[in-house]
């Protein structure tokens, strides 16, 4: 049976290795990493800093996982990183620690799917089931709800929202926040209806989406004042668990604003 520490890998004092885990050729190892049962590094994959990775974590070469945060003029105290259970990071993705500007963590979540190139700046934080395409980019103090797709080559701003359910286009620039279920197309990223296909995917029924859609429809496109549609919405809908899930990530307030719907953008019929 093959040496589950490759002889060509790194291993710093300190760090936490369980006998399930394997590590590959030219990895290396920080002294503060913590890796689950069963996990995978391959070869070249570079784990520094406060790292725990969860159970049955798949990192593919040339990985970067751990280091300072991309702070101007550097962070003399950055934080932790922590990966949960079943995420996969495949090649050439890079993740920060967390920063002192802010709760000094770098958050990602169960079973997400990290493809090649990914990047997760500082202090964001990913939620589970979570897939990111070739290259996307999330700036600092990004906040990805769970079954989020994010498209290859799309970059996403510092400290936008992006809310349970939604999709974001491939080569997508994102501004501002997008609401839970939202779907974002374009060179400057534009609401441009619901993720349908996601949505029935997940065993959405064609009644609850065509609920979303009138919610949609009364957020983005009634001509009165937005607080007036939010308390219209709320009077109409605001005892259904999904609607309630928009109305709070909303009242949560936003540092990026909410991003608008792009006229026309109701063509997405769930039949």
């Amino acid at each position: 049976m093959p040496d589950p520490i490759h002889p060509t890998a790194i291993v710093e004092d300190g760090a936490v290795i369980p006998a399930s885990a394997q590590i590959g050729p030219y990895c290396m190892v920080g002294a503060g990493v913590t890796l689950g049962e069963g996990v995978v590094l391959a070869n070249h994959v570079s784990l520094r800093g406060d790292i725990t990775l969860g159970d049955r974590v798949q990192v593919y070469p040339n990985a970067v996982l751990g280091e300072p945060p991309q702070i101007y003029g550097g962070d003399p105290n950055p934080g932790r990183l922590e990966i949960g259970p079943d995420t996969v990071i495949r090649e050439h993705v890079t993740l920060n620690l967390g920063s002192s500007r802010q709760d000094r963590l770098t958050r990602i979540g169960n079973a997400c799917m990290l493809m090649a190139g990914a990047h997760v700046g500082h202090d964001c934080v990913v939620g589970n089931h979570v897939i990111m395409a070739n290259n996307a980019t999330l700036g600092g103090h990004v906040t990805l709800g769970n079954n989020v797709f994010v498209g290859g080559l799309s970059a996403l701003h510092q400290r936008v929202r992006v809310g349970d359910h939604a999709f974001i286009g491939g080569m997508t620039g994102v501004e501002q926040d997008v609401i839970p279920f939202g779907m974002v197309t374009g060179d400057r990223g534009r609401l441009d209806g619901l993720n349908v296909v996601g949505l029935k995917r997940r065993g959405y029924s064609h009644p609850a989406i065509h609920r979303l859609r009138a919610v949609y429809r009364a957020l983005f496109f009634d001509p009165r004042p937005w607080a007036d549609r939010l308390a219209a919405v709320r009077a109409a809908h605001g005892d259904d668990a999904d609607v309630a899930a928009i109305l709070h990530f909303i009242d949560a307030g936003s540092q990026r604003g909410i991003m608008k719907a792009r006229r026309g953008s109701l063509h997405d019929d769930p039949d």
